[in-house]
């Protein structure tokens, strides 16, 4: 189980690669000035991260945490997972392989061979790019590293809300948190232990969570829509859904149209370029999806950057 003292060890190691991660901006804004009705707004600039995520902070702990092998790291990811794996290879200065299916953009990758990474694409979809990893797997003896269900993963992603807490002098009311696969809101729910609430937030074409606590377990789920290439799992992972069940507060989805509308907000007024997935905390203050009280102080967590600069016009 993930909780703060696994979390502040994670801290504790990522501080010893001061080169690789940084503390990232938390840039206090009052909720008059992003159109909000509520005192504060705090924005975790999460997307200046290395690599274009929080992922970067979960793979190197996972990575730092073990004795590496010859072979190295193998992970399948055509995305920010892959990018933040490939980057604390790069750093640690071990090998890297990373399986991608077919339809992944040639963009990501490229990324992925310039941070050094081996990239083996295979099949036409996740689920054949993972299964061809877990054989290559067990014949390199790579260390396998999941882009969101290990406890290294998510602890490395809570310290992200450690590094709020301390910036901000203590936590917001709120914590607005994007969810894919769960790696990002386990670890920020751990830290928060109900000590602020923490509100899920999806996509209505992405519904892992909220689907979840519909049916009372993790369960498959189509997966579509403008976020799909960053909150695209098919499945809440274990470790979220065993953490969300404690620590979070509602799971609240949200239309293509409003995301799309709050990434180009950011884009347009405050000049921050992210991608989809880091634009549902904006999306769900803007559209009235969650309405704060007029006292209340909510941060949101711009997770990511990786995104097609023409998605922002």
């Amino acid at each position: 189980m993930i909780d703060r003292t696994t979390i502040a060890d994670a801290r504790a190691r990522l501080a010893e690669h001061p080169d690789f991660l940084r503390a990232t901006p938390l840039w206090r804004l009052s909720g008059a000035a992003l159109g909000v009705p509520c005192k504060e707004v705090w924005l975790k600039l999460e997307h200046l991260q290395t690599g274009g995520s929080f992922k970067a902070r979960g793979m190197m702990n996972r990575l730092a945490s073990h004795g590496l092998p010859e072979s190295g790291v193998i992970i399948a990811s055509g995305g920010n997972a892959g990018i933040a794996t490939a980057a604390a290879a790069q750093a640690l200065g071990v090998r890297c392989e990373v399986y991608v299916p077919k339809v992944s953009p040639e963009a990501k990758r490229a990324r992925l061979r310039e941070l050094g990474a081996q990239v083996v694409v295979h099949g036409a979809a996740y689920s054949e790019a993972l299964q061809a990893c877990l054989e290559r797997q067990q014949a390199s003896g790579a260390l396998l590293t999941h882009a969101y269900d290990q406890p290294e993963v998510v602890a490395g992603a809570g310290t992200l809300a450690a590094e709020i807490e301390e910036q901000g002098g203590g936590l917001p009311d709120t914590l607005l948190v994007s969810v894919g696969g769960g790696g990002l809101i386990g670890g920020v729910a751990a830290w928060v232990d109900s000590r602020a609430r923490v509100v899920a937030l999806e996509p209505e074409r992405a519904p892992t969570l909220h689907s979840a606590r519909a049916a009372g377990r993790p369960v498959d789920v189509e997966v579509g829509g403008v976020a799909a290439d960053s909150l695209g799992a098919r499945r809440i992972g274990d470790i979220a859904w065993q953490v969300a069940q404690q620590h979070v507060h509602d799971a609240l989805l949200l239309t293509d149209e409003s995301i799309r509308s709050a990434q180009r907000w950011l884009w347009r007024e405050l000049k921050l370029a992210v991608e989809p997935a880091a634009a549902l905390g904006l999306a769900a203050l803007q559209s009235g999806v969650y309405r704060p009280r007029p006292d209340e102080t909510v941060a949101l967590i711009l997770c990511g950057a990786n995104c097609d600069p023409a998605a922002l016009a």
